[in-house]
């Protein structure tokens, strides 16, 4: 888990979706979370098994955000939970093992000692900066990733307004992934905004 952690958006249009996803997959993106809590069960359970179709042709890890039971019954390499979610612990009972599970910790150190202590494979701290897609507090120092990084040995994932400059000195502290959204869907060029992100980490 090294890069650019690309998160979907809340497209409906599932074309288009696959599109830009499969463009950025083959530009290097590390890893893709389906992420699309607007949309009806049909839409999602398609969409994500398109999505997860796309990350075995390219060797990318596929994560589901939130839905627990999506991500077993389409057995997804894992799942992302929010704060708002079932635990780390519980979700590690559903899922066993050798999946991979992913929380957010926001701006709190504890939490991301509780989700190591759960099981978690890794945290994600932020938001970091406004972000053009999800609505949060943008309150998280960019001095949790230093100082996470001395004391707990997860992955870390930054996230919240990511572009490749704003992500520099997160990347810089010593974070594992940077989390981007629109910086990538909604440009011209995502395959080279991949490519730059992961440039970040050369």
């Amino acid at each position: 888990m090294r890069g650019l952690y690309l998160v979907t958006p809340n497209w409906d249009d599932t074309q288009r979706l696959l599109e830009v996803t499969e463009a950025a997959l083959a530009a290097g993106a590390g890893i893709l979370q389906y992420r699309h809590k607007s949309a009806q069960v049909e839409l999602r359970y398609a969409q994500a098994a398109a999505l997860q179709n796309l990350c075995r042709k390219y060797g990318v890890p596929f994560i589901i955000n939130d839905f627990v039971q999506l991500a077993a019954q389409l057995n997804a390499d894992g799942v992302h939970l929010g704060g708002s979610d079932i635990s780390v612990a519980q979700a590690r009972a559903i899922l066993g093992k050798n999946k991979i599970i992913g929380a957010s910790c926001y701006g709190d150190l504890g939490l991301a000692h509780l989700a190591q202590l759960q099981g978690a494979n890794y945290v994600a701290f932020g938001g970091f900066y406004p972000s053009q897609v999800k609505q949060y507090a943008v309150t998280t120092h960019p001095d949790i990733v230093s100082i996470a990084k001395k004391e707990i040995s997860l992955r870390q994932v930054v996230i919240g307004g990511m572009t490749v400059d704003l992500a520099r000195p997160l990347v810089a502290r010593g974070c594992d992934m940077v989390a981007a959204i629109s910086h990538v869907y909604l440009s011209d060029r995502p395959a080279d905004v991949v490519r730059d992100f992961i440039a970040l980490f050369q």
